[in-house]
């Protein structure tokens, strides 16, 4: 029987060739970005007399100024493309070999520069070697638009700048002499306007000639820019909610290995999912972006922890995407150090302990007149179990919408339910009816696949529901399900709770603190988290999970756009 490789050893074996990979890429993109800027001094400075002078016997001025502008454009163009090889874009691979080569013509013709050529061919077999390192897909509709934008540019603005000569004749000379230009000339003045370095002799009179001239190379530069923008876009999930197939073994997956609250919003639509090469566990995401973001960690046998992470990674590779991880457990955080993850905290959730939960003592009094209050006015807490009637769907509805008009926001996403009738169907509902039997609050609540706790999501209310009404809720809630034998009632994440209030925490958690104390007017997390205190519960911090700290911005963005469900900031399309 072969002999089980260690969990450490393997974790090595796993980072090494990692670490090889990184520094051959990084090397490939440092001597890319160098190439570009060998290539733009080139362009600009004078070749060397006796090189030059052998080139005059073969080369007229016309071509030899033309290699210095080619060199020019592929020196920009290179450094553009090293962040992009940086990022294993196949693209950007055949756009760089391509570019170098057109850069070797470019020294040669422009003044015999072997030393450039020789730096660009050594490059140049570098990355055919490298050539499986860049697997990085680009957006393949993109690329087909990026093609349609790049020749629709180049005909664009051939047209537009014949049409211009055409129509301004008499706007121009050309080597001092008035041109009336025809329909060919136009054309072959356009041409001249991008490949000859003195525009043919063309001298433009007046402002309006000016303008007319600096405008071909902004239309040219712009839709050229375009065309590569797209060429390198990553690959976007135009259809993020997962077939049939993959949602029911999904489901499969996590009704057998599920642990928390998360394994249940993992199956909402608006998720994907990646399966580990063994098909034993599964990772929901949703992919806004360059981040693709887990929910949670992968679910699925924990033997199978290391793999699936390593894996999930390595399609994000292929896809342009760097993976995430939105709350991890503590107990969970050395395997993706080992991996070479980062982390930072982002809150806290509250547990109450109902094997202990009572509402005796001082720190308690609140509670208590809260909820003998609400019952001597003829308030009462019923809960519903699923499956959920439609009925009382449909009696939800008005108050949830007076919620969010109050709130000013719509429903959100991802890391908890909306008002969803599939959704709510599958939830415990606690209902609040006042005195007159009208339902003034409700809060839905997902119950742990193989652990005793409940974990509440929704919470909404009327605008005249009396003063500890969720007090009242909530309380009645724990108690409820105390009777009927749960270990825990989770009041869910409580966003930047205890973050960076230790002396040994990061500066970016002690910076998430500043917003924690000081922009609470933005959204109140601090009213969210005093709410939670007076219940007791215990603190447990939740962590992201991510590749490298100048992710970090991407992975926000990418937050906010799974949170809100696109619906504000689709057209932004960031990180592309």
């Amino acid at each position: 029987m072969a002999q089980q490789m260690s969990p450490n050893r393997s974790r090595k074996s796993i980072k090494k060739p990692r670490q090889r990979t990184q520094i051959s890429l990084w090397l490939a993109t440092l001597l890319t970005a160098m190439m570009g800027i060998v290539n733009l001094l080139s362009a600009v400075t004078p070749s060397l007399p006796e090189r030059r002078d052998w080139l005059e016997l073969f080369f007229p001025f016309s071509i030899r100024a033309s290699g210095r502008v080619f060199a020019a454009i592929a020196g920009f163009a290179l450094l553009l493309l090293a962040i992009n090889l940086s990022r294993r874009k196949r693209v950007a691979w055949w756009l760089t070999i391509g570019l170098l080569i057109i850069s070797i013509v470019s020294h040669l013709i422009k003044g015999l520069d072997y030393e450039e050529c020789i730096l660009a061919s050594i490059l140049i077999v570098q990355l055919i070697l490298m050539r499986q390192v860049f697997t990085a897909q680009s957006d393949r509709p993109s690329i087909a638009q990026g093609i349609r934008m790049l020749i629709g540019s180049v005909l664009f603005t051939l047209a537009y700048g014949t049409a211009g000569f055409y129509i301004l004749d008499g706007h121009f000379k050309v080597d001092g002499q008035p041109m009336n230009f025809g329909f060919i000339s136009s054309i072959l003045q356009t041409l001249a306007m991008f490949f000859t370095e003195d525009n043919a002799g063309l001298e433009p009179q007046g402002r309006f000639a000016e303008f007319f001239a600096d405008s071909i190379y902004t239309v040219g530069g712009v839709t050229l820019t375009f065309a590569l923008f797209m060429l390198l876009r990553p690959v976007l999930l135009r259809h993020s909610a997962a077939n049939q197939a993959d949602y029911q073994r999904a489901r499969q997956i996590i009704d057998q290995h599920g642990q928390t609250s998360l394994a249940r919003l993992s199956l909402l639509n608006d998720k994907t999912y990646y399966f580990s090469p063994s098909r034993q566990s599964v990772v929901a995401y949703v992919a806004k972006g360059r981040a693709a973001i887990a929910l949670g960690e992968p679910i699925g046998p924990i033997t199978d922890r290391q793999e699936t992470v390593v894996a999930f990674g390595e399609f994000c590779d292929r896809n342009d995407w760097f993976p995430v991880f939105y709350e991890v457990l503590p107990e969970s955080l050395p395997l993706y150090d080992e991996l070479g993850f980062q982390r930072v905290q982002i809150g806290e959730e509250a547990i109450i302990d109902l094997k202990t939960f009572n509402l005796k003592g001082k720190a308690n009094q609140n509670l208590r007149t809260a909820c003998n209050r609400l019952t001597k006015t003829g308030h009462t807490v019923q809960v519903y179990q699923p499956p959920i009637s439609d009925d009382l769907i449909h009696s939800l509805k008005p108050v949830s919408e007076e919620w969010l008009r109050a709130k000013q926001g719509s429903e959100k996403r991802f890391s908890i339910g909306w008002f969803d009738r599939d959704y709510l169907r599958n939830c415990f509902i606690g209902v609040v009816y006042d005195s007159g039997g009208r339902l003034v609050a409700f809060t839905t609540l997902l119950s742990g696949y193989n652990q005793l706790e409940v974990t509440v999501d929704l919470m909404r209310h009327r605008q005249e529901a009396e003063n500890g009404t969720m007090d009242f809720l909530f309380v009645s809630l724990a108690q409820r399900f105390q009777q009927l034998g749960y270990e825990g009632f989770n009041f869910s994440l409580s966003p930047l709770a205890g973050v960076g209030t230790t002396p040994d925490a990061q500066r970016i958690e002690k910076g998430l603190n500043y917003f924690f104390e000081h922009l609470n007017q933005f959204y109140n997390f601090k009213g969210l988290h005093q709410f939670k205190e007076k219940f007791q519960p215990r603190w447990e911090p939740r962590y992201l999970v991510y590749p490298r700290l100048a992710d970090l911005p991407d992975i926000a963005v990418g937050l906010v756009r799974a949170d809100s469900g696109d619906r504000l900031l689709d057209y932004l399309k960031p990180g592309t």
